[in-house]
């Protein structure tokens, strides 16, 4: 079981003065800990209620800060969980992605998804179509991004995006390319595309761990009908590990034993007051070595 590391808040002792030096105290424990990936949010302001903040606290945008920690750190891979697909252009998108693997020497995670933060959107101005809509255009990203990441340099014509030059240079220093994830646990959709397209899924251990295993046999399922090894596909979920409110590092252990015995290879967690250090030691120092071997 591999463990990795989102920080989706920033609210720091100091202020936003403090945060660049709150990150790298925090970055540099995560990258020399045996952790195996680093984490952000994709969004412009705080989400409404997460960890008890207001949308006004401070939210850094993703790609930026993800090329901070790549300056930093030396081992973990770095990603965005997810990208929400209405933000960028997808060209500019993947121009963010490969500088960042680039920049980290090959530890970039390309994680996507089809975005649902109406409010946030609305409130900067960002296009929010219908659901339908986004899945297309998620679906158009998937396959430009397999087409700007080979040799193929011949144009792209879609519903929503027409490219004429697919030239992308640099090419990622990942090879064949930054692993593919899609964030989401629709079943005919999102798992069907990550199943089609990607390298790994990411679902959601809020919903628990008997729903986990129906999504992860429906993404089996799928990749059965597209001739796909299932194997191939890394599971991923992400969770909170709340050790300053009371959970314990045994009850994560067990959490970590139940999602590994149904297929789950790499939980990621959210830790408030990680600012505080200690609760990530805690994870380093008492769960990494109880699960590094299921």
């Amino acid at each position: 079981m591999r463990i990795g590391v989102q920080i989706p808040s920033f609210s720091y002792p100091g202020g936003d003065q403090g945060i660049p030096d709150t990150l790298k105290e925090v970055t540099k424990i995560i990258d020399a800990g045996g952790f195996s990936s680093l984490w952000v949010m994709d969004h412009y302001y705080q989400i409404k209620g997460l960890f008890d903040l207001p949308h006004t606290a401070p939210m850094l945008e993703s790609y930026s800060t993800l090329n901070f920690f790549a300056g930093i750190t030396k081992n973990v891979k770095l990603g965005s969980l997810v990208t929400g697909i209405i933000y960028r252009n997808p060209v500019l998108l993947l121009k963010q992605m490969t500088t960042l693997d680039v920049l980290s020497n090959g530890r970039g995670y390309f994680g996507i998804g089809a975005a649902w933060y109406k409010e946030e959107a609305e409130a900067y101005g960002f296009p929010f179509p219908s659901v339908k809509t986004r899945f297309e255009m998620l679906e158009e990203t998937l396959q430009l991004t397999h087409k700007l990441w080979s040799d193929d340099n011949s144009s792209f014509e879609g519903k929503y995006y027409q490219i004429k030059d697919t030239y992308l240079s640099p090419q990622p220093i990942s090879k064949p390319h930054p692993p593919i994830m899609i964030g989401g646990m629709g079943e005919k959709k999102t798992l069907r595309m990550v199943a089609q397209y990607a390298d790994a899924t990411n679902l959601f251990m809020r919903a628990g761990v008997e729903v986990l295993d129906s999504k992860l046999k429906i993404l089996k399922q799928h990749c059965e009908g597209l001739g796909r090894n299932y194997s191939d596909i890394e599971k991923t979920a992400l969770g909170t590990a709340n050790l300053i409110a009371g959970q314990t590092p045994n009850e994560i252990i067990d959490l970590l034993k139940k999602l590994s015995e149904i297929g789950i290879e790499h939980a990621i967690f959210n830790i408030p007051g990680i600012h505080e250090i200690r609760p990530l030691e805690t994870l380093r120092d008492e769960i990494l070595p109880a699960v590094r071997d299921l």
